[in-house]
C-alpha cells in the first residue's frame, strides 16, 4: 500500500490524498481546515453563518423601512417580504460551498416578530451538506426624519393663493390644492423623502401651503398659475445660519390667480360690447358677444384691463330664436319678459337653430356661443 505521509494534524490519522483543490499560492492564508481530514473538517464545519437575530426598523406613520444609514418607502402593509430581503443579506455561505440552493419559510409569530426558517444545501469536498437556521426577526415601530418632520411642523417656503381682484372661488382653491398635492407626490415618487406639505388651509381669501423645500414651494407655484393663470412673486425672510454660517431664509411665493376667469363675461367698456373670456393664460382672451370677434387684451405684470363684471356663461338662458333681421340684428324672446327683442347677430350664431343661449345684464341681451363649443385656454 501506498503511503501520502500527510496526516490530519488534529486527529493524527494518516490521508490517503493531502488536499489539492486549493493549491499553496504566496500570500494564501494558511489555517487548519486547510489540511484537517474530511472527519475533523466536517465536525466543526458550518455551511451558514447567520446573526443570532435581526432588526427591521419601520416607521409607525409611513411605513418606511431603515436600510443602511437612511430611510426608504416601500410601500409595503405586510412585512414578510422585508424580513426575508433582511436576513438573505445578512447571511454567509462557506466559501468552499459549491452549488448552493437555498429555500426560506417565515412563520409569523405576531404582529411585531417573525421566525425565518431557512435551509441551504450545498456540496463540499465533494460530499453534499445540509443545513437549517432559524433566525428570529423583530419589527422594531420608530419614527423616521420625514415624519418627525412633518410632526415638528417643520417647512422651508410658504405657497399662499389669492386672486385678484376678488377671491378665489371653491373650484379654484380646490384646483390649486389639487395641483400642489400632485405635483408633490409626484417629486416623492422619485425617492425625495423631502417633498411633502406640513400643512394646507383653506381661507375665504384663498388658500395657504406650508412646503418642506424653498425649491418645492416654487415648483407648486410655477405650476398653479401654468394651469389656472396669473403670476406668482416671491419674497424672502432669513431665519437662521447653519453651523458653517451660511444664511438660511424662508421663502413665500404668492399666487395671484387672474381678476377674471374663464367663461366670464365681461364689459371692457370700450365701446364693442361684452366679452366672453375663453382664456386667462397669459393676455386676457375672449369672443366679442356682438360681432363674434376675437378680443385680446395686452397688460403688463399680469394686471388685468378694468372691466364691469356681467355674469358668467352658466347664467345664460336658451330662448326662441325669432327672425332675422339683417346681418347684424336678429330678434329673439326675452327670457324674463318673453317680448321679441332685437339683439346684435354674432358671426357664431347657428342660422338654423331655433333656440339660442342668450345672457341679459346690465349691457342688455346678448347671445352666448353654443355651449358644446370648445373654449381656448383650458
Amino acid at each position: 500500500m501506498s503511503r501520502s505521509g500527510a496526516f490530519c494534524p488534529r486527529c493524527g490519522e494518516e490521508m490517503a490524498e493531502p488536499p489539492t483543490d486549493r493549491p499553496e499560492l504566496p500570500g494564501a492564508r494558511r489555517d487548519s481546515e486547510r489540511v484537517l481530514c474530511d472527519a475533523c473538517y466536517f465536525e466543526e464545519f458550518d455551511l451558514v453563518d447567520a446573526p443570532e437575530e435581526i432588526q427591521v426598523r419601520v416607521c409607525a406613520q409611513c411605513g418606511a423601512v431603515h436600510k443602511g444609514n437612511r430611510w426608504v418607502d416601500v410601500g409595503a402593509e405586510d412585512y414578510t417580504d422585508i424580513a426575508v430581503e433582511q436576513v438573505s443579506e445578512a447571511l454567509g455561505i462557506h466559501v468552499d460551498a459549491q452549488s448552493v440552493a437555498w429555500q426560506v419559510a417565515p412563520e409569523q409569530v405576531d404582529k411585531n416578530n417573525i421566525r425565518m426558517h431557512a435551509e441551504f444545501s450545498g456540496v463540499v469536498r465533494g460530499t453534499p451538506v445540509t443545513e437549517e437556521v432559524v433566525v428570529p426577526v423583530s419589527i422594531s415601530r420608530q419614527t423616521c426624519e420625514r415624519c418627525g418632520k412633518i410632526a415638528g411642523g417643520s417647512f422651508a417656503s410658504i405657497v399662499q393663493v389669492r386672486a385678484e381682484g376678488r377671491d378665489p372661488t371653491d373650484e379654484e382653491v380646490a384646483r390649486a390644492r389639487t395641483i400642489a398635492e400632485e405635483y408633490v407626490a409626484a417629486r416623492e415618487a422619485t425617492g425625495s423623502r423631502d417633498a411633502f406639505i406640513t400643512e394646507t388651509k383653506e381661507l375665504d381669501e384663498g388658500l395657504n401651503m406650508k412646503i418642506s423645500t424653498n425649491k418645492l414651494g416654487q415648483g407648486v407655484a410655477k405650476r398653479i398659475t401654468e394651469q389656472l393663470g396669473g403670476s406668482y412673486s416671491d419674497s424672502k425672510r432669513l431665519v437662521t445660519e447653519d453651523e458653517d454660517g451660511q444664511k438660511l431664509y424662508r421663502m413665500s411665493y404668492a399666487v395671484r390667480l387672474p381678476r377674471y376667469q374663464q367663461g366670464e363675461v365681461i364689459d371692457p367698456e370700450d365701446g364693442d360690447g361684452p366679452v366672453l373670456v375663453r382664456s386667462i393664460q397669459g393676455n386676457l382672451k375672449g369672443t366679442r358677444l356682438a360681432t363674434g370677434e376675437q378680443y385680446e387684451a395686452s397688460f403688463e405684470e399680469s394686471e388685468a384691463p378694468d372691466a364691469t363684471r356681467l355674469g358668467f356663461r352658466e347664467d345664460g338662458e336658451r330662448t326662441t330664436l325669432v327672425a332675422f333681421e339683417d346681418e347684424n340684428a336678429v330678434q329673439v324672446l326675452d327670457p324674463e319678459t318673453f317680448e321679441s327683442k332685437t339683439v346684435a347677430r354674432p358671426e357664431y350664431l347657428d342660422t338654423d337653430a331655433d333656440e339660442v343661449p342668450v345672457i341679459k345684464s346690465r349691457a342688455g341681451l346678448h347671445v352666448l356661443p353654443e355651449s358644446d363649443e370648445r373654449e381656448d385656454g383650458a
